[in-house]
């Protein structure tokens, strides 16, 4: 271990940053090419259910962890009347798709999503078309799904098959309505008067909710933090969270630079905390808005891809993700656990097929692709409280990000503090060039690694395909343990689960 670079991680059991919730680990599923015909819904397929659900894509979302689901879209929702997915399938009309340019045929809409949901053990979360629609329509939808009955639309539930309240309490109110592509999109005002409305209508009939207000598509939208401010200056008393959405690209192919882009995370989170608590500050409110970061990975290998126009589920978006991607998901996941405190709700988009943790063949096979694994482990394993850490590491230059850490980590102490998880990464390039951390442990006496997992040593391009699925996390010697600090290995370009469990023993 001489003469390898060193880092050094010191926490202690008394600071914390904040308890996680668990919806930090959702997945969002869009009527958009394969994600729902084809990918979670095929009737016929080997393995489909009596509802049609593909039974091996139901197997690897419940082994994703995915905890909450966002529902129909996306771009989607805008042009989507939500009556048309209801009732009896024969009678459901086919409608042109215009956010997708395909054919949207309702086999699948709210109920059977919410089958769905239950089948997998997930959350709904349900977006409502503010775009070509009112807040009349969001409110009829949220008394279909969680009204118990005696109206027109809580029976006309009933008479489509469920009887009990579908109790949906996450609703986005619309999508992304500050970007020009948007169906129905509108200025700030426009759209904070529209929402603060369907917010009121949608918490009057079920109080028990809670509701998205759109934030900004991404922090580049030229409207961004005016756009935050305007909106939330008239809906800030009706809302619960903003959204927020962002994608991250190697375009120009710079390795260090790709894996740097989630200080761009960081800076966003701070900037839309730093706009909610102006609202709050203004309005001298004791209530805080959280963020919902509903939309988040990696999304550059499709884009461009051509596809026929007007078709049902056409191959959209289906991005093959490679151990690069892997090892920048780990670092996404890593940042939106540092923000726990303010980020409550997070979405990796999307599920299946459309740039998706899992693939799928039409009528047959279902695999993980590499980013499955760092979304699936931090799932499983961050439950508790992240403990504020003291990270001392050292710093290399990028192209466009500047100086940026070369190993970043956070670490969660479990619930009933008998476990300690820490997901590190190190950026390192040099294959010859590991990293050596030292994880110093304050008030958590008796806590001892036991479990060291890594995902390193492939080429920075390497696939997993339906044939092949090479890329997965390998066992590594448990870290060395001595005078209550841990000394592990990180590979370079690594993404790194390092499990510590309570014994017996003091230290």
């Amino acid at each position: 271990m001489d003469g390898m670079k060193k880092s050094k991680l010191t926490l202690n059991a008394d600071f914390r940053v904040a308890k996680v919730d668990p919806r930090i680990y959702g997945s969002f599923i869009e009527h958009l090419g394969r994600a729902v015909y084809g990918g979670i819904y095929e009737p016929g397929h080997p393995t489909a259910d009596g509802n049609g659900f593909r039974g091996d894509v139901a197997e690897l979302v419940r082994e994703s962890g995915a905890t909450v689901v966002r529902y129909p879209g996306g771009n989607f929702v805008s042009g989507y009347n939500w009556e048309d997915g209801v009732g009896p399938v024969e009678k459901r009309p086919k409608r042109l798709e215009l956010a997708w340019n395909s054919v949207e045929p309702n086999t699948f809409g709210t109920d059977e999503f919410i089958k769905w949901c239950r089948a997998t053990g997930t959350e709904p979360m349900m977006a409502v078309n503010l775009g070509t629609r009112s807040d009349a329509e969001a409110q009829a939808l949220v008394e279909y799904c969680n009204h118990a009955s005696g109206t027109y639309w809580s029976d006309l539930r009933i008479a489509n098959g469920a009887r009990d309240p579908h109790g949906v309490k996450l609703w986005c109110l619309g999508n992304e309505m500050d970007g020009p592509w948007q169906i129905g999109h509108s200025d700030a005002r426009a759209y904070g008067l529209k929402a603060n409305s369907a917010s009121r209508m949608m918490k009057m009939t079920d109080d028990s909710i809670e509701t998205v207000l759109c934030g900004s598509s991404n922090m580049w939208m030229r409207t961004f933090g005016e756009w935050e401010a305007q909106t939330l200056d008239i809906a800030y008393d009706t809302v619960d969270y903003v959204s927020m959405h962002s994608y991250f690209d190697n375009r120009p192919g710079d390795l260090a630079d790709f894996l740097a882009k989630t200080t761009e995370m960081d800076d966003f989170i701070n900037g839309v905390v730093a706009v909610c608590d102006y609202i709050k500050a203004k309005k001298h409110s004791k209530k805080t808005v959280n963020l919902s970061f509903d939309e988040w990975n990696v999304w550059y290998h499709s884009n461009g891809t051509k596809v026929d126009k007007w078709i049902q589920a056409p191959p959209i978006l289906e991005d093959v993700y490679d151990f690069a991607d892997a090892v920048e998901v780990g670092l996404l996941m890593i940042a939106l656990l540092r923000h726990c405190d303010r980020v409550k709700i997070a979405c990796l988009a999307q599920l299946v097929n459309v740039i998706a943790p899992i693939m799928t063949e039409t009528g047959g096979r279902s695999w993980r692709q590499t980013i499955f694994y760092p979304f699936a482990q931090a799932a499983k394993y961050g439950r508790g409280s992240v403990l504020l850490g003291l990270l001392e590491t050292g710093r290399h230059d990028t192209s466009h990000h500047g100086g940026v850490p070369d190993v970043d980590a956070v670490a969660v102490l479990s619930d009933d503090g008998e476990e300690l998880t820490l997901f590190a990464v190190n950026r390192g390039l040099d294959a010859d060039d590991p990293e050596l951390l030292e994880v110093e442990l304050q008030k958590l006496p008796g806590m001892r690694p036991v479990e060291h997992l890594s995902m390193f040593g492939f080429a920075p391009d390497a696939v997993n395909t339906a044939d092949s699925q090479p890329v997965a996390p390998a066992l590594m010697p448990v870290p060395f343990f001595k005078d209550g600090a841990a000394k592990a290995v990180l590979p370079a370009m690594s993404w790194n689960v390092i499990r510590f469990k309570k014994t017996d023993g003091n230290g």
